[in-house]
């Protein structure tokens, strides 16, 4: 690798080397958000779409299949699928949370309506599924749709475990491997497939996809508590005041003395929250090492994606996946 190679990251790294197949990827994507009749569809998409995302997922899946050998293109039309899963998925989330933010500008609820956002996320899942389906291959299919229903079922079960102090840890996995990392792992795991991989290579691949999944989403909410090292910023504790339990809170609840207890309940049970409750739930955090706990278990997941990798075919790409699986989580060390 080159000095100029290594002052990049590794996901500009990945739109360098796919760089044909993504623009081919825009070109479908564009195609394949029109409506003739309901020109609020391609207004919503594009704003979400063109916002400058860095289409980590529909990379993965064409990183995988060109890694194993693929030569066709049904490899652009799986990671189209994969985009529109997800930009699905963010539409319905921001209006689920009341979103006034995605990617630096106002969402799609807050310019349009809570109606359009959710119509046109069911309009993109439909889209999904017509580009699936033009691959005539069942398995691709199979996962698709799996990790569609799985995806929406992590969103509800967030839903029902938020607020409350109940949750687990197993509970907490659950969550972040339904929401995020479902995703991550088929769109890895339908690049072999598509490729006629054997099964230790397409299996190799979706463990790779999980662990970059968790320690991503992991990531993100431990950076959400101001890192490993808990440093309040201006973006600090959006979660808490959302009342979301992640690993941190959920492991500090579980060591809470009564009086410790007593203010996870009035803050996240309760919502009763005041001035200098972030501070003391930081020092609560601090005081127990979940913050540095999670950074451990984040890195963890990392490096079981890396490990994934000896499996798969050597090949320049395979490198900068290992790359990307060890991005996501050096913010944190």
């Amino acid at each position: 690798m080159s000095l100029d190679d290594a002052a990049t990251k590794p996901h500009e790294r990945l739109q360098s080397a796919l760089s044909g197949d993504l623009e081919a990827v825009g070109a479908l994507i564009r195609e394949r958000m029109a409506s003739e009749h309901a020109p609020r569809i391609p207004e919503v998409t594009a704003h979400l779409v063109e916002a400058g995302g860095k289409r980590i997922r529909p990379m993965l899946t064409l990183a995988a299949a060109r890694l194993c050998g693929y030569e066709g293109e049904d490899h652009r039309k799986l990671a189209a699928t994969v985009e529109f899963i997800h930009t699905a998925t963010l539409l319905h989330d921001d209006v689920v949370d009341e979103s006034q933010r995605r990617r630096g500008r106002p969402t799609a609820n807050l310019l349009w309506d809570n109606k359009s956002s959710v119509l046109v996320g069911d309009y993109l899942f439909a889209r999904s599924f017509q580009l699936m389906v033009e691959t005539r291959n069942l398995r691709v299919l199979d996962i698709l749709s799996n990790a569609a229903a799985t995806i929406a079922e992590g969103e509800v079960l967030q839903l029902t475990a938020a607020m409350n102090l109940a949750t687990t840890e197993g509970i907490y996995l659950q969550v972040i491997r339904g929401k995020t990392a479902a995703l991550f792992e088929a769109a890895c795991e339908v690049g072999g497939v598509i490729a006629g991989r054997d099964e230790r290579v397409i299996g190799a691949l979706a463990r790779y996809g999980d662990g970059l999944g968790v320690a991503f989403q992991m990531a993100d909410d431990l950076l959400d508590w101001g890192g490993a090292s808990g440093v309040i910023g201006k973006n600090t504790g959006d979660d808490f005041r959302e009342r979301k339990l992640t690993l941190p809170v959920i492991r500090a609840v579980a060591r809470a003395d009564a009086s410790e207890r007593a203010f996870w309940v009035r803050t996240i049970e309760r919502g009763d929250q005041r001035d200098g409750d972030l501070e003391q739930a930081m020092e609560l955090l601090r005081r127990h090492g979940t913050l540095e706990e999670t950074r451990v278990e984040a890195n963890a997941h990392a490096d079981a994606a890396r490990e994934a990798l000896g499996e798969v075919p050597e090949h320049p790409l395979t490198e900068m996946m290992a790359d990307l699986a060890g991005y996501v989580v050096a913010r944190l060390n």
